[in-house]
């Protein structure tokens, strides 16, 4: 088989067949096929599509490419869930210990952020001692006693999707959606859970922009899980706006500890439930989401979900007095006022410019060897649909100096307002499950 006859069969918009995919990704995994053959491979694949079983075929040859994470050792129905990105997005702390306060298992695999603010396990390493480290023994221990872990990612899940990744970057393929799909879908399967749920955002904050885009998205991926055996349901929710009032590390770790102690940030409870809950069914706890939704809630007001927070936390050696105490996270020295310019109704907030504000105090990675300041920040005090007097209060800056001049100037970027009430816009888009 030649690599030049399978290029030029896509290129042409034919069929793949599984060994010619298979051939593709162990070749340029092995380093047999070079990268001008791997971008013009991607190239035929972003004008030409992907069927849904090649895409399938692909995911599974990248799965193949590495490890995998074993967890038959882990009693119950294990789900996980990912998130495509956004900003002030905490839903994991939140929905982790929700899902095992209804005694499901979540064994999660993260990773640490590149972009406006850090990964999950940034935001996790703002607690202090928490280690997000640790043998597979321990980590499958600490899922059947307390039904909850997180740990960082194996450095040898999905090889060949590091490197297809790369490539993509720089060859103008990044948005191919059978690529995007089968990149964040190899390393989903490859970490063992028996289901997941996919919160794929659409807006301004997320990296599909149109909500036809993340759609297309979302379908790929459930096709994908469902075909290679794993019960998938997508959500699309919306990312036009922070999620939540916090954006940084600590500040996110404490907003999402205020919801699990029953406080009401309508837009992060509602979403957390709801993936919450389809993850619950998903496991066969609840016989329907309604269900698993009365249950979840439940849960939130009657502290279940708190204390297993707490008691995850603790197992992975953290500060639990961090918690119990948010005003012992790391704090910030400085906290800079943001005033309106006018009056008016917020109509607009570009939350990838939140995002950039936040990541020029130090929140988040400009590159890869960029230290995470857990302490900065960003607290929204208005957000869309909000009525703004002029020299209002817009957000709190959390800084390590006075005079933060570039994050202050993204902001005020952000905002756009309108004369006429403006209505809050819709936080779940759609449910796909097939």
């Amino acid at each position: 088989m030649r690599m030049v006859d399978v290029i030029h069969k896509k290129r042409n918009g034919q069929t793949l067949t599984d060994e010619e995919i298979q051939f593709f990704v162990q070749g340029y995994t092995k380093g047999e096929i070079p990268d001008y053959q791997a971008s013009a491979f991607m190239m035929a694949i972003y004008f030409q599509g992907m069927t849904p079983q090649e895409t399938a075929v692909l995911t599974k040859a990248m799965v193949d490419s590495g490890e995998t994470i074993d967890l038959s050792g882990i009693k119950g129905h294990k789900v996980d869930k990912h998130s495509t990105g956004g900003v002030g997005d905490k839903v994991t702390f939140i929905v982790g210990p929700l899902v095992a306060s209804a005694g499901v298992p979540v064994a999660k695999m993260s990773g640490r952020g590149l972009g406006h603010t850090g990964g999950t396990l940034d935001k996790l390493e703002a607690i202090a001692g928490l280690q997000i480290e640790m043998s597979k023994e321990q980590f499958i221990d600490n899922v059947n006693k307390h039904k909850l872990a997180v740990a960082g990612q194996t450095g040898n899940l999905a090889p060949a999707d590091k490197k297809l990744y790369a490539l993509r970057d720089v060859t103008a393929t990044v948005e191919a959606i059978p690529l995007i799909a089968g990149s964040i879908m190899s390393k989903k399967l490859a970490s063992g859970a028996d289901s997941i749920v996919l919160d794929v955002k659409t807006g301004s904050g997320a990296f599909m922009k149109t909500l036809e885009d993340s759609e297309a998205l979302a379908k790929e991926m459930v096709a994908i899980g469902n075909n290679l055996g794993r019960r998938t349901v997508a959500i699309i929710s919306d990312m036009n706006q922070p999620l939540g009032f916090e954006v940084g590390n600590a500040n996110e770790i404490k907003e999402a500890a205020a919801i699990l102690q029953g406080e009401n940030v309508e837009d992060l409870r509602t979403l957390s439930l709801e993936i919450a809950s389809h993850m619950t069914v998903l496991a066969g706890a609840f016989s329907d989401y309604k269900e698993a939704r009365d249950a979840l809630e439940a849960n939130l007001e009657n502290g279940k979900a708190f204390e297993v927070f707490r008691q995850f936390v603790i197992a992975q050696g953290g500060d639990v007095g961090m918690i119990d105490d948010p005003a012992k996270l790391p704090q910030a020295a400085f906290h800079i006022e943001v005033e309106s310019e006018q009056e008016g109704f917020v109509a607009e907030i570009d939350a990838e410019s939140i995002g950039i504000a936040a990541m020029y105090l130090g929140a988040g990675r400009a590159t890869k060897d960029d230290q995470i300041n857990h302490a900065v920040g960003i607290t929204l005090k208005k957000k869309i649909g909000d009525f703004v007097q002029k020299g209002e209060v817009l957000v709190t800056l959390h800084a390590d100096n006075a005079t933060p001049k570039d994050s202050i100037e993204k902001v005020k970027q952000a905002y756009r307002f309108s004369n006429e009430k403006v209505e809050r816009p819709t936080l779940i888009h759609k449910v796909i499950r097939d």
